[in-house]
């Protein structure tokens, strides 16, 4: 009795565990999404208002006094 029950818990715990490429597929979509935002920020970056901008922090930056 006492391996029938052990018996269908294996095949219940198997079945629930069928998801096969779920994974893959979230991965995927992550690594999109990441290059997607990578690329946005790239392009807010490399613009021309924001260059300046950084440009002008990293020149104050550098031109303080200690």
């Amino acid at each position: 009795m006492n391996g029938k029950i052990k018996e269908a818990a294996v095949r219940l715990r198997d079945r629930c565990r069928k998801d096969a490429g779920m994974v893959t597929s979230e991965y995927a979509m992550g690594i999109i999404a990441a290059v997607g935002f990578a690329l946005l920020l790239y392009e807010v970056v490399t613009s021309g208002q924001v260059r300046a901008e950084l440009q002008a922090i990293v020149k104050r930056a550098l031109s303080a006094r200690m």
